[in-house]
């Protein structure tokens, strides 16, 4: 009871002295160091934890994150099949290549041979932008459809050689409904300036008659019997790569060797003066949704 009282008799103004007295926190008028700029710093600190929270809950949530499977997993089952055949990082000769492509075709369909040749040339270069026709021995494999827009006598031609569509000033006709019911359009160069108007139809097509792919040209028979034969036309990619097909399954491994042969002598010939370094860097033959199968290099 006397400490009770004591404590009682202690002054106020001892008590008040006692607790600690706590300064306001001093800011500048503006910078970094004001009061308005540090409370905004404090908010942003509080909104990216939350943040923080919010995205560790959502991971608890979610559960761990499902495998991806690599490309070869996501094919069909007859390419994986097809694909254990092909050794890996193996080089084939040509008849091996030829025989193991026919043989890794995983569709039921006649499957088109491919081949893919990467060159060492600049597409940029005007000299060095391959382009060339050549015709098959064996031919493509499919039905080719042949139009000719030429004068009316021409045209008669056209159609006794074979011409699917041969005709005078109605064949704009066709190109104003833009029917294009054929592969191949052949055009005397007399004409070609009425086809100007059509070019953005064509062009994108790979339809537009070219000078250089034989579809320009006085001869329109001749054009006729080639682009039935087996004429095909191929150029270079931005890449650098030249992709074409180079005849059937279905036609068996001797008349696809004969293709591509024909082919590589059509390829050789095409070979830029101004290049430099190798000239055929790599090829690769496969079929239609098949396995690729890299072939030794054919121009050596």
């Amino acid at each position: 009871m006397a400490e009770e009282a004591k404590n009682l008799e202690t002054p106020v103004e001892a008590v008040v002295e006692e607790t600690p007295v706590v300064e306001d926190e001093k800011f500048a008028k503006a910078g970094k160091k004001s009061k308005k700029h540090v409370e905004e710093v404090k908010a942003e600190e509080e909104r990216q934890a939350r943040k923080a929270e919010a995205a560790a809950e959502g991971e608890k949530k979610a559960g761990p994150k499902p495998v991806t499977r690599s490309r070869l997993e996501r094919r069909g089952k007859n390419y994986r099949k097809a694909f254990e055949k092909v050794e890996k990082g193996k080089t084939y000769s040509l008849t091996d290549a030829i025989k193991l492509a026919i043989e890794t075709s995983p569709v039921k369909f006649d499957a088109t041979v491919e081949m893919h040749f990467r060159l060492g040339v600049d597409p940029r270069q005007a000299d060095q932008n391959i382009r060339a026709t050549v015709t098959l021995p064996a031919g493509t494999g499919k039905d080719v459809r042949v139009a000719v827009f030429a004068p009316l006598d021409a045209a008669k031609a056209a159609k006794a050689a074979g011409a699917d569509i041969a005709e005078d000033e109605d064949f704009t006709k066709r190109l104003d409904k833009e029917q294009l019911d054929f592969d191949v359009l052949i055009s005397t160069p007399q004409y070609m300036p009425k086809l100007g108007k059509y070019a953005r139809l064509l062009g994108p097509k790979g339809l537009m008659p070219n000078p250089k792919a034989g579809t320009v040209t006085t001869d329109i028979e001749k054009a006729v019997k080639e682009a039935k034969a087996g004429k095909i036309e191929y150029r270079v990619d931005k890449q650098a790569i030249i992709h074409v097909g180079l005849g059937k399954v279905s036609f068996g491994a001797d008349k696809i060797a004969e293709n591509i042969n024909a082919f590589v002598e059509s390829l050789k010939a095409q070979k830029p003066a101004s290049i430099k370094g190798q000239y055929v860097k790599s090829v690769f033959i496969s079929t239609t949704m098949g396995p690729s199968i890299q072939v030794e290099n054919l121009y050596n």
